[in-house]
């Protein structure tokens, strides 16, 4: 018998027909769902049971009911499914019970003279309030407060006492100083000024405490796999639990645990501050995304909108790039405060992603890796972009599939040996084919070129001192993104009429 089965036994003699399903041949090798997670924080009086585990989240009332209303983790739910509607969402709801809330106030003087509307915004929302000439500054606040925690969705509540309103964030950690406290933010020319009689000033978010401890959270994750991770915070415990998480050594992009995926954070600050985090980092597995400081959304949005926009492209094709992706629930920071080109240089020369705002919309420009140097100190561009890192774990995941599922209890024998056809064994020379066949597919997708000089490069060999085992080197050549059209424009005013 040279046909190789799984169930069937040799020494069957009971009549008459018996059949076994064999499906190693069928498998196309395409990757799975590429899941999404998002890391963020609950409020302080939230309960659930499913606060520091992994938990699926399909709806916006099941973040909320986790979370808390208002909370970090709903603002990012609701952020990332403005734009990826359709992928598999994870969550890790965390809770910071060391610290403290951050805290702003907005000081009410004088008397309303005329019915005006107060206009407050809160991470970029507008909250809007009545001001009549009945009211003094002690009721206005009053009302302003009302205003604000009737929208439960604001990640602060307010208090009002003596026409001083106060505003609390609803959940511990540094996080909620950058929530930006402004009044009438799109200005008189579209219709927005205190009311006639009013004074308002509002003091920025301050005195939010603490961080979540990260890295027993990260254990949470286990080894469930992850292709795109969003989280907010940019302080270095938390990176560099994330940076040892997703290390190639032990972490998940090693080995042995092949899960690999790529983590999204993002920081509000200026260039000089930007590029300090940078210098600091050397992270392959981290993007970490600048912005202006007059960006009106907090970071926690930044975060879940940066990583969903790259997961609905990466997941469309992993070799295109991201560039260009909108983002459609961010406002662009004042005109005059925006990076210009010489800045934006700076951050990616330093590590640090960038994103830019036209035709009406903010967009991503480039995500490039905290990664810029090699073991020896110097410049290294191999893990500069984040797209690659993606394409190559697309490539390994294909490679997987095919070999794990055709070849997963094959014996393994020389080149040149005489066995019978149907048997359930594989040479070197055959693991060679079908995996220049392999790459042949992969070119088709347009995630590889060169093929000669793969082949060329390819080598399949039987382990010297293990029989059982194959030793492989891949060298595939990636295919490339797209990032600057540089074109020499020479005019003339005229071209020289021929000499002839």
């Amino acid at each position: 018998m040279t046909v190789s089965y799984n169930g069937i036994p040799s020494d069957l003699r009971v009549p008459l027909f018996y059949a076994e399903v064999d499906n190693s041949m069928a498998g196309s090798g395409a990757s799975g769902t590429l899941r999404r997670l998002i890391v963020g924080q609950v409020n302080d009086d939230a309960d659930s049971e499913e606060i520091g585990t992994l938990v699926l989240v399909s709806r916006q009332s099941e973040a909320v009911a986790i979370a808390g209303a208002g909370s970090m983790l709903a603002a990012m739910f609701a952020a990332h499914r403005g734009i990826d509607v359709a992928g598999e969402v994870w969550c890790l709801p965390v809770k910071v019970t060391e610290g403290a809330a951050a805290k702003a106030t907005v000081t009410v003087t004088g008397a309303a003279s005329a019915t005006g509307l107060v206009n407050l915004y809160i991470g970029g929302t507008r909250v809007r309030t009545t001001a009549t000439p009945t009211m003094n500054a002690a009721a206005v606040a009053s009302a302003v407060a009302e205003s604000v925690n009737a929208a439960v969705d604001l990640p602060v509540k307010a208090t009002a006492a003596a026409g001083v309103v106060t505003l609390e964030a609803k959940f511990k950690g540094e996080l909620a100083n950058d929530l930006r406290i402004e009044l009438n933010r799109r200005g008189r020319a579209n219709g927005e000024e205190s009311p006639a009689g009013l004074v308002l000033v509002a003091t920025a978010m301050t005195g939010g405490v603490g961080t979540p401890d990260m890295a027993p959270l990260l254990a949470a994750l286990g080894d469930e796999p992850f292709e795109f991770c969003a989280q907010p915070w940019t302080d270095s415990d938390t990176l560099d639990a994330w940076k040892d998480t997703m290390d190639d050594s032990a972490g998940r992009w090693s080995w042995s645990k092949q899960l690999w995926g790529h983590v999204y954070s993002a920081k509000r600050g200026t260039v000089g501050q930007l590029v300090a985090l940078g210098s600091q980092r050397n992270d392959p597995h981290m993007t970490v995304l600048g912005f202006e400081t007059s960006v009106p959304q907090p970071v926690w949005q930044v975060v879940a909108e940066a990583a969903a926009r790259t997961a609905v492209f990466i997941n469309a094709d992993p070799a295109r790039p991201t560039q260009t992706g909108v983002l459609p629930g961010l406002d662009p920071a004042k005109a005059s405060d925006r990076f210009m080109l010489t800045e934006q240089q700076s951050l990616l020369s330093h590590g640090i992603g960038t994103l830019y705002y036209e035709g009406g919309y903010m967009r991503l420009q480039r995500a490039v890796t905290t990664y810029q140097k090699n073991a020896y100190g110097q410049n290294d561009d191999s893990f500069l972009d984040s797209e690659p890192l993606h394409q190559s774990a697309y490539v390994l995941r294909y490679l997987q599939g095919i070999i794990t599922s055709k070849y997963g209890r094959h014996k393994l024998a020389n080149d040149g040996t005489a066995f019978g056809p149907g048997q359930a064994i594989v040479t070197p020379r055959a693991i060679r084919g079908e995996l220049l066949a392999g790459y042949r597919y992969l070119e088709t997708l347009g995630l590889v070129e060169n093929f000669e000089a793969f082949n060329a490069n390819l080598i399949v060999e039987r382990d010297a001192t293990n029989p059982n085992r194959l030793n492989v080197l891949y060298p595939p050549d990636l295919v490339n993104q797209l990032r600057v059209f540089a074109l020499l424009y020479q005019f003339r005013l005229q071209y020289a009429a021929d000499a002839a």
